[in-house]
């Protein structure tokens, strides 16, 4: 699947006023107001785009001098982000900041684009949002959810055949089995 837009962040001066203003004009979600690494930061959202309020701290991570107010990057979450970064480095972009580390929760890989204007590229998704893969897992790739079911499913058929075995032999513990797995 190709990449898709789903955060935008904005460097504000006051964090609590800016998250009150978007929770009310807009309805949006919210987490609460959290002291990260860089900067004070809230993530907000309608389902699908995922709005950081961001407060920096410093220039550190952030590229924009103290006090800075605006449209700070926005982000990209892609299937393979190793295949995706090759394909941003090979357009031109560079990359500017690794946001926590790649196993983390709230990881981001940030770049420059030509203009110098910053974007991430996330593969889990951002919080609040539906695309967002929830625990996961293996690196820089999002665990195939699709396997999983099929073992689950695989599993589920063989107690329920062992089930069906015993209900022949007892009186009503087919029942039984049906009705724990839906079936």
């Amino acid at each position: 699947m190709a990449a898709r837009i789903r955060h935008i962040a904005l460097c504000v001066n006051d964090i609590k006023a800016t998250a009150d203003f978007y929770e009310k004009a807009f309805g949006l979600s919210r987490t609460p107001i959290r002291e990260g690494k860089t900067a004070w930061n809230c993530y907000m959202s309608d389902g699908e785009v995922n709005l950081a309020l961001l407060q920096y701290k410093s220039e550190v991570g952030s590229g924009v001098p103290k006090g800075f107010v605006g449209i700070h990057h926005f982000g990209f979450q892609c299937d393979d982000l190793p295949a995706q970064q090759k394909k941003v480095e090979a357009a031109g972009g560079e990359f500017f900041y690794d946001l926590g580390e790649p196993e983390d929760e709230g990881f981001e890989r940030k770049f420059k684009d030509p203009n110098g204007i910053v974007f991430d590229l996330n593969w889990k998704g951002w919080q609040l949002t539906r695309g967002k893969i929830k625990n996961a897992i293996g690196g820089l790739r999002p665990a195939k959810a699709a396997p999983a079911r099929k073992k689950i499913a695989a599993a589920r058929n063989k107690v329920a055949k062992r089930s069906a075995v015993g209900a022949r032999r007892q009186p009503g513990a087919g029942r039984v089995a049906r009705l724990k797995w839906g079936k």
